[in-house]
Formats: C-alpha cells, sequence, structure tokens
C-alpha cells in the first residue's frame, strides 16, 4: 500500500515506523504546518493519512478528494469544517474516516461510558464530570475524545445538555476538565460523584502506537469503500448498537 503522510508530526512518524514494519511503502510525507501544494502528485498513492493542524486540515481532506484519494484523518479542533467535509464526501461519493481518537481500547471505553449513562440517567444523585490530562504541546483543548465522550453521554443522559471547558454550577452542564502535563499520551476519565460514593471510568495510553495502529488499520479497511466512516463502522459497533 503507498501512503501519503499529511502533518509529519509525532503521530506523523508513529504511523511511518508500523507502516514499514508493516511493509507499507511511504510516497511522500509533508509537514505538520505545511499545505499540499499542486506539484504533489496525489494520483500515486492509494490513501492519505492526515493528522497536521486545525487551519490545514480541510485543505488537506479537500485535496485528497479533488484527486479520489481515500483519506484518513485524526486531526482535531476543525468541528465546523469537518461537517461540511463529511456532507461533501456523501454527497460526491468520496472516501473518508475519520476519528478523535483511533485507539481500540479508546473506543470500547467510548462504549461503555455511553451505555453507562443510559444506566445513570435516572440517578439524579450523581454528577459526571470528565477529565482530560494531555501532553503540554497539545494545541486544542478540550482533547477531540473529551468532546466526543461528552457529546455522546448528553445523547442518553437527560439532565446533561451541553458541555463546558469551564467550572460550573449550572445542573445541564457537563464539566470538561483540561490538564496539560510533560509526556502524557493521553488520559480520559469520566468520574460520577455523590454524597454518599464515586463511580469511575478511566482510559489511559502508554504511547502513541496505539493510535498509529489504529489509523494504519483504518487505511488498510478504507480503500475501496465510498462514503464517510469512524470506528464504529472499523469496529462493527453500529452492529451491535442497541
Amino acid at each position: 500500500m503507498k501512503i501519503a503522510i499529511l502533518g509529519y508530526g509525532k503521530m506523523g512518524k508513529a504511523i511511518e515506523e508500523i507502516a514499514a514494519q508493516k511493509g507499507h511503502e511511504i510516497s511522500f510525507k509533508i509537514d505538520v504546518d505545511d499545505q499540499l501544494h499542486d506539484n504533489i502528485d496525489l494520483s500515486v498513492i492509494d490513501v492519505a493519512i492526515e493528522f497536521s493542524t486545525p487551519e490545514q486540515a480541510a485543505k488537506h481532506v479537500q485535496a485528497c478528494f479533488d484527486k479520489d484519494v481515500p483519506v484518513v484523518s485524526g486531526t482535531t479542533g476543525w468541528n465546523e469544517e469537518l461537517e461540511a467535509a463529511r456532507k461533501y464526501c456523501i454527497e460526491n461519493s468520496k472516501s473518508f474516516f475519520y476519528a478523535s481518537n483511533f485507539s481500540v481500547g479508546a473506543n470500547i471505553f467510548f462504549r461503555i461510558s455511553s451505555e453507562m449513562a443510559l444506566m445513570m440517567n435516572d440517578q439524579d444523585q450523581y454528577d459526571p464530570v470528565i477529565t482530560e490530562v494531555h501532553h503540554t504541546e497539545k494545541i486544542d483543548s478540550p482533547s477531540g475524545t473529551a468532546i466526543l465522550l461528552a457529546e455522546d453521554m448528553i445523547k442518553n443522559l437527560g439532565r446533561k445538555s451541553r458541555w463546558t471547558n469551564e467550572e460550573s454550577t449550572d445542573k445541564e452542564d457537563l464539566v470538561i476538565q483540561s490538564l496539560r502535563k510533560v509526556n502524557v499520551a493521553g488520559t480520559h476519565t469520566v468520574n460520577y460523584k455523590s454524597d454518599v460514593d464515586d463511580i469511575e471510568i478511566k482510559h489511559t495510553a502508554h504511547s502513541r502506537a496505539g493510535f498509529a495502529e489504529g489509523a494504519l488499520h483504518a487505511a488498510e479497511w478504507l480503500i475501496g469503500k465510498e462514503g464517510f466512516f469512524d470506528m464504529n463502522d472499523l469496529l462493527n459497533f453500529r452492529l451491535n448498537k442497541r
């Protein structure tokens, strides 16, 4: 498989290493802050893997659409443009896979959190809080993973109507606490607090390897498909959704 890496930062380097181990070819790569230029021939690749910046992501994805190249993106922090890209992909029969978190373990964690919110819906004595911890170089806050967790919880938890990244006493707010520490790959915690006890679930990433392996798996899976896909499709979670 011939791959273009669009965004050669820490994630791009991790993907390159695992791709080489699997016998894939990196046809070209561009730096994390650079843009695709007209002199770069996308037609020579099978799939693009995009981990750049919120400012560049939409341009990279559209460039792949224009050349009918399947594209996998994990860049977070461009939600409004992402929705436009998703619609364009579906309406024009393109091939696009997006996830804010490619870790298999993290996506199982999402599913557990969603089911837990359903079970806690009538337990008003518990107030949930999401905490996310990442490395100091992470640009967006809260993390895309924390936002995904929050939005999925809100769908199933009637007493919460919105999330906030600030402290709040409004009972309808689901608070996301964001912490930045040196050399932290990513930790997400959902804690339901009450006067008598707490219930906590947590996912801790030990390195970027799990994210890189998931992104590469998504790229392998995407080839030959049309439409917009995410980790629920890759892991067959949609088939098992209640």
